[in-house]
This record gives C-alpha cells, sequence and structure tokens, in this order.
C-alpha cells in the first residue's frame, strides 16, 4: 500500500509554508515519513518516493546539473510526466538555482506532428538551457529542440550519468523564480507565467490553513498533471509543505480507467483529491450501477472542484451516484484561481459542500445583473452558478465594467485581483504583462463574474462571450440544452460565435453525435436548433461531428477557442480578418 500518514506525534509540528523558498520547504517534509506513492493503471504500486529520499536524490541531481556551468536562473524544460523523476527534476533546479518549467506530455497519439510543434515553441519562448524528458518521450523531444543550441539535452539517465560538481549548492532565494507555468493553450499562444519562491509560498499557506485546513493525518489522492497549476501546486507543493503522503496515478491512465481514482481514494482511506468537474463527470459515465457500495468513500473530506465551469448538475449526480459509498456531498469544495495567481483565489467554506446561486437568464442576457430568481420561477428562464467562496485574506478582488469602474454587488463585469501571490508578468513578453498586470499589482484576469455578500461567481470567460443585437448570450447555456438530450452527455458541445456572410456574428455550436443515420441526424439538428430559439431566442447553427472531435488544452480541458479555429478552417468561406485564426484541424463533419 506503499507510505502511510505518519500519526501526528511522529510528524514535524505542521507549518503554514513559512519558508523562505521551496527547497526549505522540503527541507522540512524529508524529516517525517511521508511522501509520494505512483500507481499503474491497474492500480498497482510501481514506485515509492518519501520526502526524505526525493530530497537526497534532487541535491544529487543539483551537483550534476551545476557541473553543467549554466547561469543562474537558467531555464530548464522538463516533459512533465506523472512519476519521480519529474519530482526529482524539479527540485534539483530548486537547489541548484535554476528554473524548472514543466511542459505537457503527449495526450493524443496520432498528434506527433503538432506535439513536437508545439513544444519546440515553448521551449524557445522560455529560452531553455536544459531540457529532460522520460526514455519513452526522448525522441520527440530531440526532435523539437534540434537547432535550438541548448547546452544538454536527454533522459533521466544521461543526466544521472553526469558527473557531480563538487561546492556548496545555492538555492533559489525569496524573490527569485520558482517556476515558468506555461497556461493552458487558447487563441494564443501558451505563455509564461512567472512566480517567485516568494508567491508561490504565500499563495501555498493560504490554501493550507484557508482554504483546505490541511491536518497531519490527511492523505491525497491526484490524478492531475504535474505541468499545470491545479496539479502542481495544489497536489505536489501544497501535500509536500504539509508534509502529506501523496497517492500519484497518471493523468492518460486516470482517462482509460478513471474508477481506479476512487479505487485508491477507498483503499488507502484518502481524505484529499481535487478535480475539474470532467473528472467527476467521467466517472459518473464509466460507474457501472450497484458499482459504488465496492467503494468506502468515508474518509474523502475535501472533494476540491475547480479549474473550469462548474456545472452543478454534474457534482449533484456525482454525489447520488456514489452515496452508498458512504461519500458525502458535504466534502465538495469548489474553488477559483489560476496560474497568473500562483494557483488559488478563493475557497467555499469547509464541510458546507455546494452553494448554488439561482439568477433570472434574461435579467443575466439584457442588463449584466445576477438577480435571484424565486423557487417556482420556470427552469428555462434560470441560470445557476456555483459560489466559489470568499478570497483568501491576501487578496482583494473587484468586479469592473469596460471603462474599470468597480461595479456593486450582483453587476456583471471583469474580475481583477490583487496579492502577494500575483504573478511577477509573462516571460519576455513586457508589452503583454503591462496589459495584463496593472502598475499597482492589479491583474486582470479575464473571467467575467459578479460578487456577493457570500463570495465570488464566475460565469464565464472574456473571450468566450457571445453579443448577439446587443445582448450577451453565455455559450455554458446553449451547451447545456444540447447536453440535457439523452442523445448527448455533458461535455459533447461546444459554442462560440464567428463572422456570417452579412458581416454579423452568428451563433455555431459544434456537437459530438454517436449518430450516423442521415435523417436522424437531420431531425436531431433541427430539434436542437429549434429548442434554443424557444428558450434562447437566438438562431444557431448546429455542426454535428463524430465523437472525440472537441479539441482540448494541454490540460484536458474543452477548448471553445480551438473549436472556433477549427470551425473557421472548415469554412474558410465564414473567415474574415480574425485575429488568431489559421491554425487547427478541420471537422470531420458527420451531419
Amino acid at each position: 500500500m506503499g507510505l502511510q500518514p505518519t500519526p501526528t506525534e511522529n510528524n514535524q509540528p505542521m507549518r503554514a509554508a513559512d519558508f523562505p523558498n521551496l527547497a526549505a520547504a522540503l527541507d522540512y517534509a524529508a524529516q517525517g515519513q511521508t511522501g509520494g506513492n505512483f500507481y499503474n493503471s491497474r492500480g498497482e504500486l510501481y514506485a515509492v518516493l518519501t520526502y526524505a529520499e526525493l530530497r537526497l536524490q534532487a541535491l544529487q541531481l543539483a551537483q550534476r546539473l551545476c557541473g553543467l556551468n549554466v547561469e543562474r536562473g537558467a531555464r530548464v524544460a522538463i516533459i512533465a510526466e506523472t512519476d519521480p523523476d519529474f519530482l526529482r527534476f524539479f527540485f534539483a533546479c530548486q537547489y541548484a538555482g535554476l528554473v524548472p518549467v514543466p511542459l505537457p506530455i503527449p495526450l493524443n497519439p496520432g498528434g506527433h506532428k503538432a506535439y513536437v510543434k508545439h513544444i519546440r515553441a515553448m521551449v524557445q519562448s522560455c529560452q531553455a538551457s536544459l531540457a529532460v524528458a522520460p526514455a519513452v518521450y526522448s525522441g520527440l523531444l530531440d526532435e523539437a529542440v534540434e537547432g535550438l543550441g541548448l547546452t544538454f539535452v536527454g533522459s533521466p539517465d544521461t543526466y544521472d550519468a553526469l558527473p557531480q560538481q563538487e561546492g556548496d549548492l545555492q538555492p533559489m532565494q525569496t524573490d527569485e523564480l520558482a517556476y515558468l507555468q506555461y497556461t493552458s493553450g487558447s487563441t494564443r499562444f501558451p505563455r509564461g507565467v512567472m512566480i517567485t519562491q516568494r508567491e508561490v509560498l504565500s499563495n501555498l499557506a493560504g490554501i493550507i490553513i484557508e482554504g483546505m485546513g490541511m491536518r497531519p493525518t490527511d492523505r491525497c489522492v491526484s490524478w492531475l498533471p504535474f505541468y499545470h497549476d491545479l496539479g502542481l501546486v495544489g497536489l505536489v507543493l501544497v501535500p509536500l509543505a504539509s508534509q502529506v503522503t501523496v497517492d500519484y496515478l497518471g493523468t492518460r491512465e486516470f482517462a482509460m480507467r478513471p474508477r481506479q481514482w476512487l479505487t485508491l481514494m477507498s483503499r488507502n482511506k484518502a481524505t484529499i483529491s481535487i478535480s475539474p468537474p470532467f473528472g467527476y463527470e467521467l466517472c459518473n459515465r464509466r460507474l457501472r450501477e450497484g458499482e459504488a457500495e465496492k467503494f468506502d468513500l468515508s474518509a474523502w473530506r475535501v472533494a476540491g472542484v475547480a479549474a473550469e465551469p462548474i456545472r452543478p448538475q454534474v457534482l449533484r449526480d456525482f454525489a447520488e451516484v456514489l452515496a452508498p459509498s458512504g461519500f458525502d456531498r458535504k466534502a465538495f469544495l469548489a474553488g477559483y484561481g489560476m496560474a497568473e495567481c500562483s494557483l488559488a483565489v478563493s475557497f467555499s467554506p469547509l464541510d458546507q459542500g455546494v452553494s448554488v446561486d439561482r439568477v433570472d437568464a434574461d435579467q443575466l442576457a439584457m442588463s449584466e445583473c445576477a438577480q435571484p430568481v424565486t423557487q417556482d420561477a420556470p427552469v428555462e428562464r434560470i441560470s445557476e452558478f456555483v459560489n466559489c467562496g470568499v478570497p483568501l485574506s491576501t487578496f482583494e478582488v473587484e468586479v469592473r465594467d469596460a471603462a474599470g469602474k468597480v461595479l456593486p454587488e450582483r453587476h456583471i463585469g471583469v474580475i481583477y485581483v490583487r496579492a502577494p501571490s500575483v504573478m511577477s508578468g509573462y516571460f519576455n513578453e513586457p508589452e503583454i504583462t503591462a496589459q495584463t498586470l496593472s502598475p499597482d499589482g492589479w491583474l486582470n484576469t479575464g473571467d467575467i463574474g459578479y460578487l456577493t455578500a457570500t463570495g465570488l461567481f464566475i460565469t464565464g470567460r472574456k473571450k468566450d462571450l457571445i453579443i448577439i443585437n446587443g445582448r450577451n448570450i453565455w455559450p455554458q447555456d446553449l451547451e447545456q440544452i444540447a447536453e440535457q438530450q439523452q442523445e448527448f452527455r455533458p461535455g459533447d458541445a461546444l459554442a462560440f460565435a464567428v463572422p456570417g456572410v452579412d458581416g454579423a456574428d452568428k451563433i455555431v455550436m459544434v456537437v459530438q453525435s454517436r449518430e450516423k443515420d442521415i435523417e436522424q441526424l437531420a431531425e436531431l439538428k433541427k430539434r436542437l436548433q429549434g429548442l434554443i430559439l424557444t428558450e434562447m431566442g437566438v438562431d444557431c447553427h448546429i455542426e454535428l461531428v463524430p465523437l472525440h472531435t472537441l479539441p482540448r488544452t494541454s490540460s484536458g480541458k474543452l477548448s471553445r477557442s480551438k473549436a472556433r479555429l477549427n470551425y473557421l478552417d472548415a469554412h474558410p468561406q465564414e473567415r474574415r480578418d480574425d485575429q488568431g485564426a489559421g491554425s487547427g484541424l478541420p471537422l470531420k463533419q458527420v451531419g
């Protein structure tokens, strides 16, 4: 079963991430008996790495990295597979005075050229001096960095064969970078978020104390990728700084066998795990009738949900299906955050479950105001938003209109935040940094939402908002209409606006369909268009595509912006001067 939670009396006193740097955090964690367990897709334990052993291996590797004589602060590109080697290299960089840059693993087996191009652009963007990939990906990495003149490129084994340099190590200090975090892709190339030691440690303290109320006897389970901020900060650095054991399952392994997530939670009586909503939905789909009784999820006290818009029904379904396992719906902990803030901005209260605000959809569209509705209001005129809770005590949060004026409660606008954990900027992108981060530290998140006395509510991304005849249309509302039909499932639809032939924007919704009969497909399109016209009062072009067609970001989230680009590529007659267009694979139509 691997490492177990250590009894409280044998642990070091829990600290609130009051460390000068991440190296000191590992020094602290290494004094206990906890660490990481690594499991394969069959749920078999294949590697155990205590924090004490991680520290020793990271120190040895740091001496080898120093022997390569790159400058202090040089970037080290790491293809971030979910395995012990990533942790070794990440913390070796901390001790050696280098900056780790976690990069995604290839998720699409058929996307060789696109992956190589993506990694090459990231390596160029961060101006890496060193790069490392697991042996299975070494060929892809070599291809990606060919001709870039890096000092050293190889697999973990080739780095381990290097000689160790003698002398004292100089770990990264408080105001130096802890890492570069690349944001998930959009119409723009992903940008390297610069996070200093001070910034990430400030956020860790807030998460540990205020957000999740970490305890010495906690145990975590994670299938989230190490190259994503939720996986790296939330379920690598938070447990380490709390000296808590984590059971790791690879992201691909989870996607193939999502029940293994629940199996690990049950087998090891884990108390904390976090997932985007699609993770809970995937479990809902794969669980067989009566299977929930095989699990014991009664110890699960923090079921975090974040990283993408939260649909309340997905969580309701998960709690209902897994009630026989002892899962308590009060364990759900909604949160809001982003890589530019290190990770977390706000959390809902512990032990209270998800709180939902039901607002008038018409008022929301016409007046940009979230007016509560009565219980007996017509369902088709209601929008539901999950309360993402109150900001951490170090954060200031404002909702502003297009002119920058701070809006009152329940008025929709762009969310701005300021805190000690907000990024230093985007690496080597001074102009974009200036557009996003003000001189006095306010970050334009690009997210749209509203505040109430009880918390922060996210209604969407500014770039995703559809405006038709002066009316705001939220793509999630359109997608939900499709996904409520028996032929479709959550995650089968993406809606966006494109230029129409008359110069005005039109709404398009791309929907994955299992249907192959041409007449049935035509009927589906007609029905969806009628429902959207009836419920939303707008025309919508429906594009039906095969399963597994909708694009995702490197972190696994559905990407409206990529779907939009794909649609425009497949319909060049509808393209006009459209910033960022021209990439992506055409959609294969089935009807």
